[in-house]
């Protein structure tokens, strides 16, 4: 499976980091972070099938844990790298802990950014209003870079995603609309995820920070925040003020966060 990567040039002697976006968003979303985390680590960023400048390609599984099997194999082949520390955002942070779990003495940390896969009840279909963000922004595609400069469209599409949403930038809320707008994957990665959970075992070995925020609402509380579900040794956060995207909402703190949990 051929996935676009990207490696930030800094020290070789600092350890890897993988970052892997979410459903819908591509590895734009991490550009707030990645600067910081420069410093500490060899960033490499991933855009997943179908997302970012990653091609859709035809019947390939797009389950986490098949695109996990395949992050392994992009990165072990264009990189050399066979160990590294890994974060990830929603559908990212799933396929992260599928990765510790599956070849748990290849993953150094894990830093699950409000990670989907723990719920409950896993969904059995598509819903029409889970799909709309999809939608719209592929239907306004045309207009979403003068529509962005207008408070009360940027409120409309950003204000259930942050709670910070008026402090968000120009650039992160084009990154994000565009991300979204030109995602091919969207629906095939979205399947791979229904009728699934993260049920798998990572053992203690692999030191594990999972957060979510407090006004999470595409992931909320109840339902799905399993803590159950993820490894019985994590470290678990709530973090005040933050929606589903931490590193939108909390950087700094979400760069102290991922260089606790890798040490």
């Amino acid at each position: 499976m051929k996935l676009a990567t990207a490696l930030t040039q800094t020290d070789s002697q600092n350890p890897p980091l993988v970052l892997i976006h979410g459903l819908g968003s591509a590895a734009t979303v991490f550009k707030l972070i990645v600067p910081q985390l420069s410093k500490s680590f060899r960033v490499i960023t991933v855009d997943l099938p179908g997302h970012g400048d990653s091609p859709l390609i035809e019947n390939v599984e797009m389950d986490p844990k098949s695109l996990g099997s395949a992050i392994f194999d992009v990165i072990s082949s264009e990189y050399g790298i066979d160990k590294f520390h890994v974060a990830g955002n929603s559908l990212g942070g799933w396929i992260a802990l599928e990765m510790a779990a599956s070849q748990p003495d290849r993953i150094l940390s894990l830093t699950g950014l409000a990670p989907a896969g723990l719920w409950l009840e896993p969904a059995l279909g598509r819903t029409l209003s889970e799909a709309r963000a999809h939608y719209l922004a592929a239907v306004l595609k045309p207009f979403i870079k003068p529509a962005l400069r207008f408070h009360i469209l940027r409120k409309i599409g950003f204000s259930l995603v942050s709670p910070k949403w008026q402090e968000l930038s120009y650039e992160s809320c084009l990154d994000a609309s565009m991300a979204m707008a030109n995602c091919l994957g969207y629906f095939s990665a979205w399947d791979g995820m229904l009728n699934r959970r993260f049920d798998s075992h990572v053992p203690p070995s692999v030191p594990v920070t999972i957060l979510f925020g407090d006004s999470d609402n595409t992931l909320p509380r109840n339902g799905s925040q399993e803590r159950t579900l993820a490894p019985s040794h994590s470290t678990w956060q709530i973090i005040d003020n933050c929606g589903h995207a931490p590193m939108w909402d909390h950087p700094d703190l979400i760069v102290g966060i991922i260089k606790d949990t890798s040490q």
